[in-house]
């Protein structure tokens, strides 16, 4: 029996129990958690705005050791520390092999399916986003696991899974920064900070951070803002005011995923500009633009999952940005709570509050 914390219906309180959990089977690795980062993601899929089968234990960006590996198992051995990949590509559908695109893979999140654990009373639990990180310990496929380069600290790690992965590609594999290009970044959370760093990394000139908080202005320019603009309605105007001419950012991110942001994101890119969707919006948030100003601006509008990466390409190359200080994962995280605390993470991502939360076991 391991302690974890269980969403036991949609939008109801999480609760720390006790859950049984299986030893690993074939092609499985059992963890021992080490952090776990509270993300907007694990709201969405409390809330319903993402679909997820209930009971389930939440949580998908997390590190830890791995203290048991399944029959079939190769290249992982118990004592060896992890990062948790929760969009493990399976290498072989349309996406994966033909397109070159595993962040798109159709059977990444099979798992999230099928139950790999059960209450103290024996019902079935699923696992969040396939990995099911607020726990002590948790079971996974192999693929939903990367091995953790040296010399990055194994709790800010947890990271490395999510908030700096989306944030990183977005900057880089998305948008496509380039060195001296005007960056306006939305939304100033454990997602956003990452961009703000990204950007920086990517040599981007100016770049704006937006937030409702005035309180996150020290937090974005510790990450690599040059300026900050408090959102209101006037926001797009602001920003565009900061530019060259008053023509707007050529690249603009969006990491909080509602109607108005993505607008006013879209609103302060130039003509021929960027503008990148990072955040996750519900399906009843609709985005209007006229047909004729499609035209006239010429901006490229795109989604983003997962910062359209491959975790087993990008994890590295961010371990060694990490290693050599140009990214910092600790300023990312603004508390680290025990996972008893974990209900509160969520009242301060509804209300806006702080960057990342990392719950520490």
């Amino acid at each position: 029996m391991v302690r974890a914390a269980v969403l036991p219906a949609v939008s109801a309180p999480l609760e720390i129990t006790s859950i049984d959990l299986p030893d690993p089977g074939p092609r499985q690795v059992r963890v021992r958690l080490a952090a776990a980062g509270v993300c907007h993601s694990d709201l969405s899929l409390a809330g319903g705005t993402l679909r997820q089968p209930v009971p389930a234990v939440l949580g998908h960006e997390g590190a830890g050791t791995v203290v048991a590996v399944g029959e079939g198992v190769a290249g992982l051995e118990p004592g060896e520390r992890v990062v948790f990949n929760w969009a493990p590509n399976c290498g072989a559908c349309h996406f994966c092999a033909r397109l070159s695109e595993p962040w798109l893979c159709v059977r990444a999140n099979e798992a999230t399916t099928a139950p790999y654990a059960r209450t103290a009373g024996g019902d079935a639990l699923y696992p969040g986003l396939s990995v099911a990180a607020f726990a002590e310990e948790t079971v996974v496929p192999q693929r939903a696991v990367l091995p953790l380069p040296d010399g990055v600290p194994l709790q800010d790690a947890a990271l490395l899974g999510c908030a700096m992965l989306t944030g990183y590609g977005a900057v880089l594999h998305s948008a496509r920064v380039r060195p001296g290009e005007s960056v306006a970044v939305y939304g100033v959370g454990g997602v956003g900070l990452a961009t703000l760093q990204a950007a920086r990394l990517a040599g981007a000139g100016r770049i704006v951070a937006v937030d409702v908080s005035g309180e996150k202005e020290g937090l974005a320019r510790a990450a690599g803002a040059t300026d900050f603009v408090p959102a209101t309605d006037r926001t797009a105007k602001q920003v565009r005011a900061l530019t060259e001419g008053g023509y707007g950012v050529d690249v603009a991110l969006e990491c909080v995923g509602r109607a108005e942001t993505i607008r006013a994101a879209w609103d302060s890119t130039r003509r021929g500009g960027r503008t990148t969707v990072v955040g996750i919006g519900g399906k009843d948030e609709r985005v209007s633009f006229s047909a004729l100003e499609i035209f006239h601006f010429a901006r490229e509008l795109r989604g983003c999952v997962y910062g359209d990466s491959d975790p087993a390409r990008d994890v590295p190359l961010l371990a060694e940005h990490v290693r050599e200080g140009r990214l910092n994962l600790g300023a990312l995280v603004t508390e680290r709570i025990a996972l008893e605390e974990v209900g509160s993470a969520f009242d301060a991502l509804r209300a806006g509050r702080g960057g990342r939360t990392l719950v520490v076991f």
